[in-house]
Protein backbone atom coordinates (compact mmCIF):
# COMPACT_ATOMS: atom_id res chain seq x y z
CA UNK A 1 0.00 0.00 0.00
CA UNK A 2 1.75 3.13 -1.22
CA UNK A 3 0.78 6.64 -2.33
CA UNK A 4 4.01 8.22 -3.58
CA UNK A 5 7.12 7.01 -5.41
CA UNK A 6 10.03 9.45 -5.59
CA UNK A 7 12.53 9.13 -8.44
CA UNK A 8 16.12 9.54 -7.22
CA UNK A 9 18.95 9.58 -9.79
CA UNK A 10 21.36 6.77 -8.96
CA UNK A 11 24.29 9.07 -9.65
CA UNK A 12 23.26 11.65 -7.02
CA UNK A 13 24.90 10.65 -3.71
CA UNK A 14 23.29 13.44 -1.67
CA UNK A 15 19.75 12.43 -2.67
CA UNK A 16 20.51 8.73 -2.25
CA UNK A 17 21.80 9.20 1.29
CA UNK A 18 18.75 11.28 2.19
CA UNK A 19 16.23 8.92 0.56
CA UNK A 20 14.38 8.38 3.83
CA UNK A 21 13.97 12.08 4.58
CA UNK A 22 11.63 13.03 1.74
CA UNK A 23 8.47 11.36 3.08
CA UNK A 24 7.79 9.15 0.06
CA UNK A 25 6.23 5.74 0.60
CA UNK A 26 8.63 4.33 -1.99
CA UNK A 27 11.84 5.54 -3.59
CA UNK A 28 12.85 4.72 -7.16
CA UNK A 29 16.60 4.67 -7.64
CA UNK A 30 16.92 5.45 -11.33
CA UNK A 31 19.63 3.88 -13.47
CA UNK A 32 17.87 4.70 -16.74
CA UNK A 33 16.84 8.14 -18.02
CA UNK A 34 18.30 10.10 -15.12
CA UNK A 35 21.82 8.76 -15.75
CA UNK A 36 23.92 9.62 -18.79
CA UNK A 37 25.57 6.74 -20.64
CA UNK A 38 29.06 7.69 -19.49
CA UNK A 39 27.91 7.74 -15.84
CA UNK A 40 26.06 4.41 -15.67
CA UNK A 41 29.01 2.42 -14.27
CA UNK A 42 29.56 5.00 -11.54
CA UNK A 43 25.85 5.04 -10.72
CA UNK A 44 25.78 1.25 -10.37
CA UNK A 45 28.79 1.34 -8.06
CA UNK A 46 27.28 4.08 -5.93
CA UNK A 47 24.00 2.24 -5.53
CA UNK A 48 25.76 -1.07 -4.80
CA UNK A 49 27.77 0.51 -1.98
CA UNK A 50 24.68 2.23 -0.61
CA UNK A 51 22.80 -1.07 -0.33
CA UNK A 52 25.72 -2.59 1.60
CA UNK A 53 25.27 -0.06 4.39
CA UNK A 54 21.74 1.36 4.34
CA UNK A 55 18.26 -0.11 4.53
CA UNK A 56 15.65 2.58 3.73
CA UNK A 57 12.40 2.53 5.67
CA UNK A 58 10.54 3.34 2.45
CA UNK A 59 9.92 0.63 -0.11
CA UNK A 60 12.78 0.47 -2.59
CA UNK A 61 12.38 0.18 -6.35
CA UNK A 62 15.16 0.33 -8.93
CA UNK A 63 14.53 1.40 -12.52
CA UNK A 64 16.96 -0.50 -14.70
CA UNK A 65 17.84 -0.12 -18.38
CA UNK A 66 15.99 -2.44 -20.75
CA UNK A 67 18.75 -2.42 -23.37
CA UNK A 68 20.38 -5.88 -23.56
CA UNK A 69 23.88 -4.50 -23.00
CA UNK A 70 22.82 -2.73 -19.78
CA UNK A 71 20.07 -4.80 -18.15
CA UNK A 72 22.21 -7.63 -16.78
CA UNK A 73 25.06 -5.32 -15.68
CA UNK A 74 22.49 -3.24 -13.81
CA UNK A 75 21.06 -6.27 -12.05
CA UNK A 76 24.43 -7.88 -11.30
CA UNK A 77 25.74 -4.66 -9.78
CA UNK A 78 22.86 -3.54 -7.59
CA UNK A 79 21.00 -6.76 -6.78
CA UNK A 80 20.24 -6.78 -3.06
CA UNK A 81 17.66 -7.92 -0.55
CA UNK A 82 17.11 -4.21 0.15
CA UNK A 83 15.20 -3.98 -3.17
CA UNK A 84 11.45 -4.63 -3.23
CA UNK A 85 10.88 -4.41 -6.99
CA UNK A 86 12.58 -3.66 -10.29
CA UNK A 87 10.93 -1.20 -12.68
CA UNK A 88 11.35 -2.29 -16.29
CA UNK A 89 11.10 0.46 -18.94
CA UNK A 90 9.42 -0.14 -22.29
CA UNK A 91 8.10 -3.38 -20.94
CA UNK A 92 6.55 -6.23 -22.88
CA UNK A 93 5.86 -9.84 -21.93
CA UNK A 94 9.13 -11.17 -23.34
CA UNK A 95 11.24 -8.57 -21.52
CA UNK A 96 9.38 -9.23 -18.27
CA UNK A 97 10.05 -12.94 -18.70
CA UNK A 98 13.77 -12.36 -19.17
CA UNK A 99 13.87 -10.11 -16.14
CA UNK A 100 12.00 -12.67 -14.05
CA UNK A 101 14.49 -15.39 -15.01
CA UNK A 102 17.42 -13.14 -14.15
CA UNK A 103 15.95 -12.23 -10.78
CA UNK A 104 15.24 -15.85 -9.88
CA UNK A 105 18.80 -16.80 -10.86
CA UNK A 106 20.31 -14.03 -8.74
CA UNK A 107 18.07 -14.84 -5.79
CA UNK A 108 19.34 -18.42 -5.91
CA UNK A 109 23.00 -17.59 -6.55
CA UNK A 110 23.15 -15.02 -3.75
CA UNK A 111 20.96 -17.02 -1.40
CA UNK A 112 18.34 -14.35 -0.97
CA UNK A 113 15.03 -15.73 0.26
CA UNK A 114 13.15 -12.53 -0.52
CA UNK A 115 11.26 -12.47 -3.82
CA UNK A 116 11.93 -9.25 -5.73
CA UNK A 117 8.97 -8.08 -7.79
CA UNK A 118 8.65 -6.55 -11.24
CA UNK A 119 6.85 -3.33 -12.18
CA UNK A 120 6.44 -3.02 -15.97
CA UNK A 121 6.60 0.57 -17.16
CA UNK A 122 3.81 1.09 -19.68
CA UNK A 123 5.19 3.46 -22.33
CA UNK A 124 3.61 2.56 -25.67
CA UNK A 125 0.25 1.96 -27.29
CA UNK A 126 1.04 -1.75 -27.53
CA UNK A 127 1.89 -1.93 -23.84
CA UNK A 128 -1.34 -0.15 -22.87
CA UNK A 129 -3.35 -2.74 -24.80
CA UNK A 130 -1.34 -5.49 -23.08
CA UNK A 131 -1.75 -4.04 -19.58
CA UNK A 132 -3.95 -6.89 -18.31
CA UNK A 133 -1.63 -9.63 -19.55
CA UNK A 134 1.41 -7.80 -18.14
CA UNK A 135 -0.27 -7.40 -14.75
CA UNK A 136 -0.99 -11.13 -14.62
CA UNK A 137 2.61 -12.25 -15.30
CA UNK A 138 4.49 -14.16 -12.62
CA UNK A 139 6.44 -11.82 -10.36
CA UNK A 140 4.65 -8.64 -11.39
CA UNK A 141 3.62 -6.56 -8.36
CA UNK A 142 2.50 -3.38 -10.10
CA UNK A 143 2.15 -1.34 -13.28
CA UNK A 144 3.44 2.18 -13.92
CA UNK A 145 2.41 4.61 -16.63
CA UNK A 146 5.15 6.49 -18.50
CA UNK A 147 3.18 9.28 -20.16
CA UNK A 148 6.08 11.04 -21.89
CA UNK A 149 7.04 8.01 -23.95
CA UNK A 150 3.41 7.01 -24.44
CA UNK A 151 2.43 10.37 -25.91
CA UNK A 152 5.56 10.33 -28.08
CA UNK A 153 4.57 6.89 -29.36
CA UNK A 154 1.07 8.17 -30.09
CA UNK A 155 2.44 11.34 -31.74
CA UNK A 156 0.31 13.53 -29.50
CA UNK A 157 1.20 16.40 -27.18
CA UNK A 158 1.38 16.01 -23.43
CA UNK A 159 -0.79 18.59 -21.69
CA UNK A 160 -1.31 19.70 -18.11
CA UNK A 161 -4.98 18.79 -18.32
CA UNK A 162 -4.04 15.16 -18.96
CA UNK A 163 -7.03 14.44 -21.19
CA UNK A 164 -4.80 12.58 -23.65
CA UNK A 165 -3.77 10.03 -21.00
CA UNK A 166 -7.19 9.41 -19.44
CA UNK A 167 -7.67 6.14 -21.30
CA UNK A 168 -4.26 4.59 -20.49
CA UNK A 169 -4.63 5.68 -16.88
CA UNK A 170 -8.01 3.97 -16.61
CA UNK A 171 -6.93 0.86 -18.49
CA UNK A 172 -3.80 0.42 -16.36
CA UNK A 173 -5.73 1.05 -13.15
CA UNK A 174 -8.38 -1.54 -14.07
CA UNK A 175 -5.77 -4.12 -15.10
CA UNK A 176 -3.86 -3.58 -11.86
CA UNK A 177 -6.99 -3.82 -9.71
CA UNK A 178 -8.15 -6.95 -11.48
CA UNK A 179 -4.82 -8.62 -10.76
CA UNK A 180 -4.42 -7.21 -7.24
CA UNK A 181 -1.26 -5.22 -7.95
CA UNK A 182 -0.51 -1.51 -7.54
CA UNK A 183 -1.07 1.09 -10.27
CA UNK A 184 1.45 3.95 -10.23
CA UNK A 185 0.65 7.10 -12.17
CA UNK A 186 3.11 9.01 -14.32
CA UNK A 187 4.98 12.01 -12.84
CA UNK A 188 3.71 15.57 -13.21
CA UNK A 189 6.63 17.28 -14.87
CA UNK A 190 6.19 20.92 -13.79
CA UNK A 191 7.80 20.93 -10.35
CA UNK A 192 6.82 24.57 -9.75
CA UNK A 193 3.06 24.13 -10.31
CA UNK A 194 1.71 22.79 -7.03
CA UNK A 195 -1.93 23.41 -7.92
CA UNK A 196 -1.43 21.65 -11.25
CA UNK A 197 0.13 18.68 -9.47
CA UNK A 198 -2.75 18.45 -7.00
CA UNK A 199 -5.30 18.52 -9.83
CA UNK A 200 -3.36 15.98 -11.89
CA UNK A 201 -3.01 13.63 -8.93
CA UNK A 202 -6.74 13.95 -8.18
CA UNK A 203 -7.61 13.03 -11.77
CA UNK A 204 -5.36 9.99 -11.61
CA UNK A 205 -6.86 8.88 -8.31
CA UNK A 206 -10.39 9.35 -9.65
CA UNK A 207 -9.54 6.94 -12.48
CA UNK A 208 -8.32 4.29 -10.04
CA UNK A 209 -4.59 4.87 -9.78
CA UNK A 210 -3.32 3.85 -6.34
CA UNK A 211 -0.13 5.92 -6.28
CA UNK A 212 1.78 8.55 -8.23
CA UNK A 213 5.44 9.00 -9.11
CA UNK A 214 7.28 12.22 -8.22
CA UNK A 215 10.38 13.72 -9.81
CA UNK A 216 11.12 16.22 -7.04
CA UNK A 217 10.92 15.90 -3.23
CA UNK A 218 8.62 18.94 -2.97
CA UNK A 219 5.95 16.97 -4.88
CA UNK A 220 5.76 14.17 -2.33
CA UNK A 221 3.67 15.92 0.34
CA UNK A 222 1.01 16.94 -2.18
CA UNK A 223 0.81 13.46 -3.68
CA UNK A 224 0.56 11.87 -0.24
CA UNK A 225 -2.26 14.23 0.68
CA UNK A 226 -4.26 13.57 -2.50
CA UNK A 227 -3.91 9.80 -2.24
CA UNK A 228 -4.76 9.68 1.47
CA UNK A 229 -8.30 9.43 2.83
CA UNK A 230 -9.72 12.85 3.66
CA UNK A 231 -10.91 13.60 7.21
CA UNK A 232 -14.55 13.60 6.09
CA UNK A 233 -14.05 10.19 4.47
CA UNK A 234 -12.50 8.79 7.64
CA UNK A 235 -15.35 10.16 9.76
CA UNK A 236 -17.94 8.68 7.36
CA UNK A 237 -16.19 5.30 7.24
CA UNK A 238 -15.98 5.16 11.03
CA UNK A 239 -19.72 5.75 11.35
CA UNK A 240 -20.48 3.15 8.68
CA UNK A 241 -18.45 0.47 10.45
CA UNK A 242 -19.86 1.35 13.87
CA UNK A 243 -23.45 1.09 12.62
CA UNK A 244 -22.71 -2.11 10.68
CA UNK A 245 -21.95 -3.84 13.98
CA UNK A 246 -25.49 -3.24 15.18
CA UNK A 247 -27.29 -3.75 11.88
CA UNK A 248 -27.80 -6.92 9.86
CA UNK A 249 -27.93 -6.68 6.10
CA UNK A 250 -28.72 -3.40 4.38
CA UNK A 251 -29.21 -0.27 6.46
CA UNK A 252 -29.48 3.48 5.99
CA UNK A 253 -26.99 6.18 7.02
CA UNK A 254 -27.59 9.87 6.37
CA UNK A 255 -30.49 8.89 4.14
CA UNK A 256 -28.33 6.69 1.91
CA UNK A 257 -28.38 2.93 1.56
CA UNK A 258 -25.40 1.05 2.96
CA UNK A 259 -24.83 -2.49 1.71
CA UNK A 260 -21.81 -4.81 1.72
CA UNK A 261 -19.82 -3.05 -1.06
CA UNK A 262 -20.18 0.24 0.83
CA UNK A 263 -19.03 -1.43 4.05
CA UNK A 264 -16.00 -2.86 2.25
CA UNK A 265 -15.13 0.61 0.95
CA UNK A 266 -15.36 1.95 4.49
CA UNK A 267 -13.02 -0.80 5.71
CA UNK A 268 -10.49 0.14 3.03
CA UNK A 269 -10.61 3.81 4.01
CA UNK A 270 -9.97 2.96 7.67
CA UNK A 271 -7.18 0.56 6.74
CA UNK A 272 -5.46 3.29 4.73
CA UNK A 273 -6.01 5.87 7.46
CA UNK A 274 -4.30 3.58 9.97
CA UNK A 275 -1.48 2.75 7.53
CA UNK A 276 -0.76 6.42 6.93
CA UNK A 277 -1.16 7.34 10.62
CA UNK A 278 -4.22 9.51 10.01
CA UNK A 279 -6.38 7.76 12.59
Amino acid sequence: MIRSCLFIPANNPAMIQNADLFGADAVIFDLEDAVAVEEKDAARSLLREYFKVFAPAARVFVRVNNAPEWLLPDLEAVFSDKIDAVILPKADAAACGRLREALLRLEKERRISKSIGIIPLIESARAVLAADSLASLSGVVGLMLGAEDFTADMEIERSKSGEEISYPRARIAIAARANRVIAVDTPFTDVNDEDGLASDAARARALGMSAKAAIHPRQVEIINRVFSPRPAQIEWATRVLEKSKAEKGVFSLDGKMVDQPVIERAKTIIEKAKRYKLL
